[in-house]
């Protein structure tokens, strides 16, 4: 029944009359009113907001009221506006995203259709690079009973989105709210403090090459990983396409297939397989050589692949057909590692090499193809290549090294500031002198070393000489990265400037910059076909670049802290990254989304990464002092670990985990619970050596090397 206004009440206004109901019906009314009495405007005004915008479990209500719809919209765009002008735009924009969707939302459940469909259509395109699968889904929604039954929906309501923030910058967007509340601001407040958990970190120095260091932050508040942003248990990954609008939420077909050989390289190929299966016949039960081979050739041919015209290399030399056929060799001898099957896991072994009397001033490993000399790069600005097997380094040519004594190894003098990064390339300049007859001979000897150093160049090194040829300057700032592409001819290079660079090895100046992160490149790779590049920043995202275009085909975004490796798997299929948290992740690159995550290691970095060569294990080894072995299909659920107490340390934990099978628990070290996900297949422990460098050879056999700390 309609309410009946006393007599003494004709002459009050609609607002008093409104006041004067509402403080019969509701006690919050009273203290409101006692409020207005006593001239307390501020505390009244703060009162009035909360109890109309929020309900009684804190959710925020949508403002009630013709006039006051629009605050949802109002709030949101002076957001928007005020964090793309800010000077911490990276940090606070991912903001945006939970104050859009729970704003949306709530206006689709308060009956709003046409208010909530204008709203998701103005600003839905500046979440489509990154959010491109979930505003797809979002878009059909325009009743409350879709909200209800939308899966989406509900984990988005029935969760906190997860934030984290720096304190200034959680502070600057508090004060701007508080600033704007009038304006909407007071409804995106409500929205932050009922939907979302916002952590927040002190900004820390950067001292990311001092592996030292790196050991020392793993301390008692550090043991567990960071909790991820976003809802718990979704992380659909995005994809970047470009600075075109037109292009949005489009993306761009890759070609993901084998580069295709020469025919004339295959001709001889085939050839070459052909006599030595004449020389040496197969047992009974295993392919011919030249089998093999067209069993290669039918697998690559379903994929599609770029031309040899998009990605330009040099007329195929005697190496490369040496290189062609050891690698049918390989593919048919070697051990295979199949995917985990029935809660089996393969059997995987670690050769380990350890560096001694270093005293923290390595920065970078590297070992080469065919396993004999491994090289470091060092705080002092030289380097040191030694043979694996400690006997002297025979020289390719005796006869320009005379007055060179025999030794396991040698320094490499030339940077003029700590060496970041080294690589072992097989080249095939002067390959036609080599007798590819001799015991000693191999398709995969090493010949040149590229190096990268903080006085912003990039040198190569010739190993038959143990001389720097050429030094390739571009850089403007300390390179941290560098990496040949699997033909050789190309490598890539990242540094300080925010910037990859693409280099031909016969060329001083660099062929393409690749552009786009907001923060420092720390680490890059090359795709198997060289077609494409990817590079990882501190701003903890990934880029995937096109080598023909120059432009930016992926962007992968969801780590919590700043990349430290990066590896694409050899069927050019899947990329993993890893990070300072201990975790990685694999990304599928065709659609562009989060295949899965994996942790187990502890703080401090995940410093390498290698696949087997059917692309169905990953191996890691970081700052823990663990080389890790995952299963790179696994349980769908891998990213849930199971949490066991029993206060074991770091090598107990390893230990306990060796043993192939699933290992889904966490131990806890020093009081702190590491979480171990159910895709790790094994993990090797060393005693005192963190691992900078994990690779799987041809044959599928694991070796790593570190540096001893004592």
């Amino acid at each position: 029944m309609p309410d009946q206004p006393m007599p003494d009440q004709r002459s009050l206004g609609p607002t008093h009359r409104n006041l004067s109901n509402r403080v019969a019906s509701n006690p919050l009314a009273h203290v409101i009113d006692y409020l207005a009495k006593k001239g307390y405007s501020r505390t009244e005004a703060m009162l009035r907001m909360e109890s109309a915008n929020q309900e009684i479990d804190g959710r925020p209500l949508p403002p009630m009221g013709e006039d006051s719809r629009p605050k949802y919209k109002l709030g949101f765009d002076l957001l928007k506006t005020w964090v793309e002008d800010n000077l911490d735009l990276y940090k606070l924009r991912r903001v945006l995203w939970p104050l859009f969707v729970y704003s949306f939302l709530n206006m689709v459940t308060s009956l709003w259709q046409q208010d909530a469909k204008q709203f998701f259509e103005s600003s839905k395109n500046m979440f489509l690079p990154e959010h491109t699968d979930d505003i797809r889904i979002f878009e059909p929604i325009s009743l409350p009973e879709h909200v209800q039954h939308n899966d989406l929906a509900v984990l988005y309501r029935s969760n906190k989105y997860r934030i984290v923030l720096s304190t200034p910058a959680y502070q600057n967007l508090l004060q701007f709210l508080e600033s704007k509340e009038k304006e909407g601001g007071s409804v995106m407040n409500a929205i932050l403090s009922s939907y979302c958990t916002i952590k927040t970190l002190e900004r820390a120095a950067d001292d990311r090459f001092s592996f030292a260091t790196m050991l020392g932050q793993g301390g008692s508040d550090q043991s567990v990983p960071l909790e991820d942003e976003g809802i718990p248990g979704h992380h659909p990954g995005s994809a970047y396409t470009g600075d075109n609008p037109a292009m949005a939420g489009t993306l761009p077909r890759l070609r993901l297939g084998k580069l295709p050989m020469e025919p004339t390289l295959e001709g001889d190929v085939r050839h070459e397989l052909a006599e030595m299966d004449a020389k040496e016949p197969p047992p009974p039960g295993r392919n011919t050589l030249v089998e093999e081979f067209e069993q290669m050739i039918k697998q690559e041919e379903d994929e599609e692949s770029p031309s040899r015209t998009d990605v330009p290399f040099p007329i195929s030399t005697a190496r490369d057909l040496a290189v062609e056929v050891q690698k049918v060799r390989d593919h048919r001898d070697r051990f295979r590692i199949p995917a985990r099957t029935g809660g089996v896991a393969p059997a995987v072994s670690v050769c380990m090499f350890t560096l001694h009397n270093t005293f923290d001033s390595v920065n970078c490993v590297d070992i080469s193809d065919d396993n004999t000399l491994i090289a470091a790069g060092f705080d002092q600005s030289f380097i040191r290549v030694w043979s694996l097997d400690g006997k002297a380094i025979k020289p390719a040519y005796p006869e320009m090294d005379e007055d060179t004594p025999p030794a396991n190894s040698h320094r490499l003098i030339g940077h003029s500031g700590p060496v970041f990064a080294v690589a072992f390339h097989s080249a095939a300049t002067g390959e036609e002198n080599v007798d590819r007859e001799s015991k000693d001979y191999s398709p995969t000897n090493p010949r040149w070393l590229v190096s990268a150093s903080e006085d912003k160049t990039i040198r190569l090194w010739f190993l038959d000489t143990w001389q720097c040829i050429v030094a390739y300057k571009g850089h403007d700032r300390p390179v941290f990265d560098v990496r040949w592409g699997p033909f050789g001819h190309y490598f890539v290079s990242g540094g300080s400037d925010r910037a990859a660079r693409l280099w031909v090895s016969d060329h001083i100046r660099q062929r393409r910059i690749f552009v786009g992160h907001d923060q420092d490149v720390d680490c890059v790779c090359f795709h198997p076909n060289s077609a494409y590049v990817f590079t990882a920043s501190s701003d903890k995202s990934v880029r995937m670049w096109a080598v023909t275009t120059g432009n930016a085909v992926r962007m992968f975004t969801g780590h919590t802290g700043p990349i430290t490796a990066l590896e694409c798997s050899p069927n050019g299929k899947i990329l993993a990254s890893a990070d300072t948290q201990g975790s990685i992740f694999l990304w599928d690159l065709a659609p562009g989304r989060l295949l899965k995550q994996m942790r187990g290691h502890g703080k401090g970095g995940i410093w390498s990464l290698s696949f087997s060569a059917e692309s169905t294990a990953l191996v890691s080894g970081g700052a823990d002092g663990t080389v890790r072995v995952w299963d790179v299909a696994g349980p769908q659920d891998s990213t849930q670990g199971r949490v066991v107490n029993d206060g074991a340390s770091i090598s107990k934990i390893d230990v306990s985990n060796t043993a192939a099978g699933s290992s889904g628990q966490a131990k806890k070290k020093k009081g702190k619970d590491v979480v171990v996900s159910p895709d790790q297949i094994s993990a090797f422990p060393t005693k005192k050596t963190p691992v900078y460098k994990v690779k799987f050879t041809s044959m599928n056999l694991v070796v790593a090397a570190g540096a001893y700390l004592p």
